[in-house]
């Protein structure tokens, strides 16, 4: 790690989706850690905390996706479902079952993945079961995640809720007024909770006041070739909402693998509602009014994700009440 120029690390973290500081912070040194597997190179298999990371389980992973097996999310960590489609395959496959990626292993999915692929199973099963769950907000589990400490973004977060909680969704809040769980607390939270989308919500912070405006992360890895259909459907809607029902500059949305975003089971973005350093963003939000906004354009976005084609409406029209109106609530 020492021999990489800022120049080298920067890129590194580019292409694998990092928060680019030139750096090698924890996050950075453990994600150059998995690069440095490939497939082939150990033997894959469920262990205890902590699981095996690498690229080479994110390879695995592609692999068995591509012929059909379910690992649920390519995020190169080899967890339960890994084992399973790895004990799915070996089954398939005539192989003995124990849920290792060994050599006999690796040489059957060099093999069969040669003459069976196609598509992408697992992108399409998330949208599949985003749509099976219908347009109604009242069987859904939204979790709102407001970052660190900040007031003004838990209060967004409280007129969120309320607003979801009127529609019958079930809304679940990572923290209190008083509390601040870690980053890791609030993935297992979330996982535990069965959420179907969660919402993170964040004020960036930059060296200089010029820096300011919204934007939207989902989760996406150039280096494992994936991401998330519905999460970046939906920071697309929410992104386009914000800025069409605020004057807050579009900064667009963006694919990132930050653990959040990665390790979180459901749909996750991350949306940056200005910045701490932008005395424009911070006047915005400092306002009941702007908040109110914001609020609602979260709840308009989160219905849009849930709407059919022929159902959803344009961007920056729709309102709360006309999803009263309409009858969506149940």
């Amino acid at each position: 790690m020492s021999e990489l120029s800022e120049a080298q690390i920067r890129s590194f973290q580019q292409n694998r989706g990092l928060s680019i500081t030139g750096l090698v912070d924890a996050v950075t040194a453990r994600a150059l850690e998995e690069a440095k597997w490939k497939l082939g190179d150990r033997s894959l298999n469920l262990q205890s905390t902590p699981l095996m990371r690498g690229d080479d389980v994110a390879t695995l992973q592609s692999r068995l996706t591509e012929m059909g097996f379910d690992c649920g999310r390519v995020d190169g960590i080899y967890g339960p479902r890994s084992e399973s489609a790895v004990k799915e395959f070996q089954r398939s496959a005539g192989l003995v079952i124990d849920g290792k990626c060994g050599p006999e292993t690796i040489i059957g999915l060099l093999r069969l993945s040669r003459i069976v692929s196609g598509g992408a199973p697992s992108l399409m099963r998330e949208s599949a079961t985003q749509r099976n769950r219908g347009p109604a907000l009242a069987n859904k589990v939204i979790v709102l995640n407001p970052a660190g400490d900040d007031t003004l973004i838990y209060d967004v977060a409280l007129r969120t809720e309320g607003r979801l909680l009127a529609l019958g969704a079930s809304v679940f809040l990572t923290r209190g007024v008083s509390n601040s769980p870690t980053e890791t607390e609030r993935i297992a939270f979330t996982n535990q909770s069965g959420a179907d989308l969660m919402i993170s919500l964040h004020r960036d912070s930059y060296v200089n006041e010029l820096a300011h405006g919204a934007a939207t992360y989902f989760y996406g890895s150039d280096a494992h070739g994936v991401h998330s259909i519905v999460g970046e459907r939906f920071a697309s809607l929410v992104q386009r909402e914000i800025c069409a029902r605020t004057d807050l500059v579009n900064c667009r949305t963006h694919a990132k693998a930050w653990d959040l975003l990665r390790l979180t089971r459901a749909p996750a973005v991350h949306i940056n509602l200005g910045y701490v350093t932008s005395p424009s963003d911070v006047e915005r939000i400092s306002r009941s009014d702007f908040r109110d906004v914001i609020a609602e354009a979260l709840v308009i976005a989160i219905q849009r994700l849930y709407l059919a084609a022929e159902d959803d409406a344009k961007t920056g029209t729709l309102r709360i009440a006309d999803l009263r109106k309409a009858g969506i609530r149940r």
